[in-house]
């Protein structure tokens, strides 16, 4: 368990990693990626990619405010005139980080287009980094993942997007990895109760309405593929009242199953 960290004030974000630790995490993580418009525009997050000198003095006050390892998500670079990552990456490790997750696309491409994973090799075949490298970006599948591993050669992979109604993406990758095929495909009532099990610790983390609002773009995802489902999604993504949405998933069993 990590906990993330993002800011632009060196002392703030020294501070923030020493609250950090007193919850006891196994380590913490920068986020010198993250590209939304508030966070990066203020040199926040992937705002951080402007600045590099501030960037490197960020990361070595962290490491310097905890006795916990501190690791680094961030991207190529600003926008592809300056792709810095693999002087970076040698940087970040010369503070004493513990490991550097890479997203294979520029603050400017946003979530656009496709993450150059060459890039992400060139960073991890680098015979001075010899801390692990993270690939970041497109990870959707087992088979993608075990390219990034066979092709790339990174130390492990980290995945977004691809979890939104599919936390078990992250056991069949292992199965794949581990037995060479594909995990048979959950049935409608095991994703059915894995969707209730998931909500209800939306809604119990969150609360309501949030957890609610939080849980709808993961719903989709579960039932997707489903022929003549339009009208059931619609009333996933405006039903509000917590009970009325799990009586909604169960809906789909009955109705579909």
């Amino acid at each position: 368990m990590g906990i993330q960290l993002y800011g632009h004030n060196i002392d703030a974000m020294a501070e923030s990693a020493k609250i950090a630790t007193e919850a006891k995490p196994d380590l913490i993580d920068i986020n010198y990626g993250c590209p939304v418009k508030k966070i990066a525009n203020r040199g926040a997050g992937a705002g951080m990619l402007r600045d590099i000198p501030k960037m490197i003095k960020m990361t070595e006050e962290i490491v310097k405010a905890t006795n916990l390892p501190v690791t680094v998500k961030t991207r190529l670079g600003w926008d592809s005139d300056n792709l810095v990552i693999e002087d970076l990456a040698e940087r970040l490790q010369d503070t004493g980080i513990k490991a550097l997750t890479i997203h294979g696309r520029t603050r400017a491409q946003m979530y656009r287009g496709n993450a150059d994973w060459e890039l992400i090799g060139k960073v991890k075949n680098n015979p001075r980094i010899h801390i692990p490298i993270i690939g970041n970006g497109d990870i959707d599948s087992p088979q993608k993942a075990k390219e990034a591993f066979d092709k790339y050669g990174v130390d492990g992979v980290m995945i977004g997007r691809a979890t939104y109604g599919r936390p078990f993406i992250f056991k069949e990758i292992r199965h794949f990895l581990d037995y060479g095929g594909e995990m048979p495909p959950l049935s409608l009532k095991e994703k059915v109760d894995l969707a209730k099990l998931h909500f209800n610790k939306s809604v119990e983390y969150k609360g309501c309405p949030r957890g609610v609002y939080e849980m709808r773009r993961h719903l989709i995802s579960y039932f997707k593929g489903i022929p003549h489902f339009k009208e059931m999604r619609m009333k996933l993504v405006t039903t509000i009242e917590p009970e009325k949405v799990l009586e909604l998933i169960d809906e789909i069993y009955k109705q579909f199953g």
